[in-house]
């Protein structure tokens, strides 16, 4: 095995030996089955005290595995069952009939963008239980999104939110509480409440942003979050991973984080809204006038549910197009901008129950 790289605590990237990156493989494979049994209802201390004796990796539990935990202090027999009944559980999990995941499908939330002629292009909002990307370049309006839907996100369901909590990754530091306040206002809202009800967490590189994910798991399992967004998804990947001779490392290593973000989607049923940047296409051809792709190549490209394509429009116009969706038929919604004030002048979904 190759030798790979990791960040040291200063940042600085430096060559691991085949046998460390064995062992952070390992410690992956832990961290995935506690965030598991976190989210079947197991305490995230309960489990953190079995993880030292028990090797977590979801094996079926036997009597050797339960003598030993409960030796564990602090870990009762009601405790030690309800862990090891959690474990079959997971292990257990596998196919189900067309009905159950129909069932399943009700439980899906549609969070209002803010401007009614989005949500009526995405069918009612955002989702959960799913990825949704926006990419385009800059000022297109993809942030300003993520900032309006940390607040939409709070309201109650009956209007059109999703009643829960927001946890905010940002890779390029453009999120702006200062720019919450207003959004806040126009949705009748408390801006302080609403602040604090956003988690934010700045990502520095491809490993933290990832280990940030680690540990979210734990607060969801405990707290009624709803929305998970990532701005931007690629950009540490892009800096981290230099040249075509790293392009295979990169692509794995994002292919481990969407999968990650796919898991926490289903897992606690929110939304995740991530954004990405475009990069040039020379198979765009001669006669497209912006021949231009998502970056992250088909990786991203399988890992997001519903793409949404963003650009400038005239003037303040912002346009919002169906790129890729599995239950959405394509079409565009055009909007007011995206800056301040776009949920003031747009109206929207507020204006029809004003």
């Amino acid at each position: 095995m190759a030798p790979s790289r990791h960040a040291d605590e200063g940042g600085q990237l430096q060559l691991m030996e085949p046998d460390r990156v064995e062992e952070e493989e390992e410690e992956e494979e832990c961290f995935e089955s506690i965030d598991k049994l976190i989210s079947q209802g197991i305490n995230a201390g309960d489990v953190k005290k079995a993880a030292g004796c028990w090797d977590l990796h979801l094996q079926w539990p036997n009597d050797a595995h339960q003598e030993s935990l409960t030796g564990i202090k602090g870990l009762s027999e009601a405790k030690v069952d309800k862990i090891c009944e959690a474990a079959e559980k997971l292990l257990s999990q596998g196919f189900m009939t067309g009905s159950d995941l129909l069932l399943k499908r009700k439980s899906v939330v549609r969070i209002t963008t803010g401007s009614q002629a989005l949500d009526e292009l995405l069918g009612g909002g955002i989702e959960t239980l799913c990825i949704t990307e926006a990419f385009r370049g800059v000022s297109s309006g993809k942030t300003q999104l993520a900032h309006t839907l940390c607040v939409s996100t709070q309201l109650p369901i009956h209007m059109h939110g999703g009643n829960g909590k927001v946890a905010y990754i940002d890779t390029e530091g453009t999120f702006r509480p200062e720019r919450i306040v207003p959004i806040a206002e126009r949705f009748g809202m408390d801006a302080n409440a609403v602040l604090d009800n956003i988690i934010y967490a700045r990502a520095y590189t491809y490993e933290h942003q990832h280990n940030l994910l680690l540990g979210l798991a734990a607060k969801m399992a405990e707290e009624p979050f709803r929305l998970l967004i990532v701005d931007s998804v690629i950009t540490l990947f892009r800096v981290d991973f230099s040249g075509r001779g790293e392009l295979a490392e990169r692509q794995q290593k994002l292919a481990q984080m969407l999968s990650r973000l796919t898991k926490i989607a289903e897992e606690f049923n929110v939304a995740v809204y991530i954004t990405n940047q475009v990069i040039a296409d020379p198979g765009g051809g001669m006669f497209i006038t912006d021949p231009k792709k998502p970056a992250g190549g088909h990786v991203l490209a399988h890992a997001a549910t519903i793409r949404l394509m963003l650009r400038k429009g005239k003037g303040e116009q912002r346009v919002c197009k169906i790129f890729d969706a599995p239950n959405l038929p394509e079409g565009e919604a055009i909007s007011f901008c995206f800056d301040d004030i776009y949920v003031t002048a747009f109206g929207g979904i507020m204006d029809a129950k004003d």
